[in-house]
């Protein structure tokens, strides 16, 4: 069973030292993952926070940063948060990160991962 998802982000992550991280790996969440942040009062006073903790949780790896935590979440771009909750629900809630696409030229279907784990991915 496949629980750890590469991925590339589409702009990434810039630390202080300018620095960008770019690759990372996201493992598939737990019931403790979606449950524990429920309980957190940054969640409580705003509830859009819960996307920062679980992806907080789930992110175990982006580029050479020793830790992923939640200031790193919230310093992505809007872009790369996007991406990473759609990740998110593609691999909790489908198991999987390609998706159909079609030539626009022949209309041919095929997949792409978009995890950036295959060629042809971002």
């Amino acid at each position: 069973m496949r629980t750890e998802y590469p991925f590339t982000l589409p702009r990434g992550y810039v630390d202080e030292t300018g620095r960008v991280h770019r690759e990372g790996v996201m493992r598939l969440a737990t019931a403790r993952d979606e449950l524990a942040p429920q309980t957190d009062p940054r969640v409580r006073q705003n509830p859009a926070y819960l996307t920062v903790l679980l992806l907080e949780r789930t992110v175990t790896s982006l580029g050479s940063l020793t830790e992923v935590d939640p200031y790193v979440v919230e310093g992505l771009f809007a872009s790369d948060l996007a991406f990473l909750q759609d990740l998110y629900r593609r691999v909790n809630q489908e198991g999987r990160t390609e998706v159909e696409v079609g030539c626009p030229s022949c209309g041919q279907q095929f997949a792409v991962d978009i995890g950036g784990g295959a060629s042809g991915g971002s």
